[in-house]
């Protein structure tokens, strides 16, 4: 395969660079900032730089983006030349060059407000179906980007398929309440049960989506670790998540005390990921089971390819109070 990869300096376009130079596959790599991974330095919203970039190739991943942290340091225009603009450019050009496989990163995020039930409901159980309902820039533009996508593929065949990736990155979180009550990795290691996936996970999935988008046509999925609650958890989640995670994985308490760790008390969304295990043949392996069994043998754990890749930030600038601006 020739394949095109977006956002290659990037946390995930630098993964997925890793993973398929690794396979021997040819690889451009195109990012508007350099990197060993970076072939072509240009924006996804430059068309003559995205003719270029595409010839020859005959599969895209489209991971470029600005995220949730740029909503504090860009424009909405800026979100929209970039995640909307650049996204239509890419899939026409696709398109023009009869491209394969075109697979989009999109994100949980763009659910939106429809992840914060009220406090006196149960905790959303987030699939495919979930209605999206975003709260920024970053969520409508993610979500246009979507419907690009599947427009594109109904009126000119792209086989098209969307990955609503949950976080992966290993930046703080953006809550100042979080940051200040927990530990990073014991943050990092309760979003494994219900909002993070690992890194290596995601390009495993991006994968698979290669290999099944044209069978598939289009399609959306949530890419998430596979969780070890159950829709009729969703409840008691809302108000006493420790008393779930005792019933579902009791051998996590002791583990959690002998680090000093905490569950949080409440869960208030779940990311589903059965479709994607079951449509795209996906088999994440990074889930909370496996991190507590690393964890008992003193090893790290999570992915060597997450290590290897590490924080990046978001921003060429640094911030006083963190890898970008937080709450």
């Amino acid at each position: 395969m020739s394949i095109l990869v977006t956002g290659s300096s990037g946390h995930l376009g630098e993964a997925l660079v890793r993973s398929l130079r690794a396979r021997g596959e040819r690889v451009t790599g195109l990012d508007v900032l350099p990197s060993p991974y970076t072939t072509v330095v240009g924006s996804v919203a430059d068309r003559d730089c995205i003719a270029r970039c595409m010839e020859g190739v005959d599969t895209v991943l489209h991971a470029a983006t600005l995220h949730k942290p740029h909503v504090a340091t860009h424009s909405a225009q800026a979100f929209v030349d970039t995640n909307v603009n650049g996204t239509l450019a890419l899939l026409e050009a696709a398109v023009a060059a009869g491209v394969r496989a075109f697979v989009f990163t999109s994100t949980t995020s763009a659910f939106g407000h429809a992840l914060r039930p009220p406090p006196d409901r149960p905790a959303a159980w987030v699939t495919e179906e979930l209605r999206p309902v975003p709260r920024n820039i970053y969520g409508v533009t993610k979500t246009a980007a979507e419907d690009l996508c599947d427009l594109v593929h109904r009126q000119h065949g792209l086989p098209c398929v969307v990955l609503r990736t949950s976080r992966f990155f290993p930046e703080e979180d953006d809550d100042a309440a979080i940051r200040q009550d927990f530990p990073q990795d014991n943050v990092r290691a309760n979003e494994l049960l219900f909002r993070r996936v690992d890194l290596e996970d995601v390009v495993a999935a991006h994968l698979c989506a290669i290999e099944r988008a044209p069978a598939i046509g289009f399609d959306r999925f949530i890419v998430s670790a596979t969780t070890p609650f159950r829709p009729e958890d969703a409840s008691d989640l809302r108000n006493d998540a420790p008393a779930v995670l005792r019933r579902r994985v009791p051998a996590y308490e002791a583990i959690y005390r002998e680090r000093g760790w905490r569950m949080f008390q409440g869960i208030d969304r779940v990311y589903d990921n059965a479709r994607a295990r079951e449509h795209l043949g996906w088999r994440p392996l990074y889930d909370f089971e496996r991190l507590l069994a690393r964890l008992q043998e003193g090893r790290d754990p999570w992915s060597p390819l997450t290590q290897a890749v590490g924080s990046k930030g978001y921003h060429v600038e640094t911030f006083g109070e963190g890898p970008y601006p937080l709450g």
